[in-house]
Parts: structure tokens; sequence; C-alpha cells
């Protein structure tokens, strides 16, 4: 119990625990999204392209 104890602290209280929280916060939420993305794409895929329509992983070549 003192070590979850030890790492709380460390990670809210201490720059570094704070800089890695935030580090984590943001590649949880990247993963997040490209596997969001993927999926919209696979549920979608024959929907046509317009003008406005843009691809994140850039498949087509114009």
């Amino acid at each position: 119990m003192q070590a979850i104890s030890d790492f709380l602290t460390w990670l809210f209280n201490d720059r570094t625990g704070v800089i890695c929280l935030i580090l984590g916060g943001i590649v949880v939420c990247l993963l997040i999204a490209i596997i969001m993305e993927r999926t919209t794409k696979r549920r979608y895929f024959n929907h046509e392209k317009g003008e406005s329509d843009w691809d994140l992983f850039g498949d087509d070549s114009e």
C-alpha cells in the first residue's frame, strides 16, 4: 500500500511525474483517435469522396 501511495505522490507532486501524466494522456488520446478513425473508415468504406473530404492516412494519390 505504501508503494501505491509513493507512486501517486510522485505522479502528482513531482515535476517529472506531472510531465509523464500529461504525455501519457496525449498518447492515450492519440491512440483512441487513430482506432476510431480506422473503425469509421472500415464501416463507411463505400462512401464516395467529395471535394471537401480529406483522408487522415492519405491513401489516395492526387
